[in-house]
């Protein structure tokens, strides 16, 4: 059996069991404006980047803020909501910084 007829096999077989039911953007079309506008010697480095998950430092940055900010929502210790709100209040000046420091190379 040839890899292709393999796989479309395989690919039968995930839809017959309903695998692909629940994707997001299910039934909306693909927008590949934005793929087919990036430079080819670029793809490839973006979409190995993309899937290994990797994120620049600020946008880390932001995501833990919000989960710090998050964590403070539910926290009912008055110690423990000071500490928070320390560690949000340096994780955004962080940013900040590293904003500011962008900016000034460009």
């Amino acid at each position: 059996m040839s890899i292709e007829k393999f796989v479309e096999k395989q690919i039968n077989k995930a839809m017959a069991e309903g695998e692909f039911d629940n994707l997001p953007g299910r039934g909306k079309p693909i927008d590949l404006e934005a793929y087919f506008q990036t430079p080819e010697d670029l793809r490839l480095c973006y979409a190995m980047l993309k899937n290994g998950e990797f994120v620049p430092e600020e946008v880390q940055m932001l995501k833990d803020v919000e989960a710090l900010r998050a964590r403070l929502a539910d926290c009912a210790d008055e110690a423990e909501r000071a500490r928070l709100e320390k560690s949000i209040n340096e994780k955004v000046l962080s940013f900040k910084m590293a904003v500011e420091r962008y900016r000034r190379q460009r």
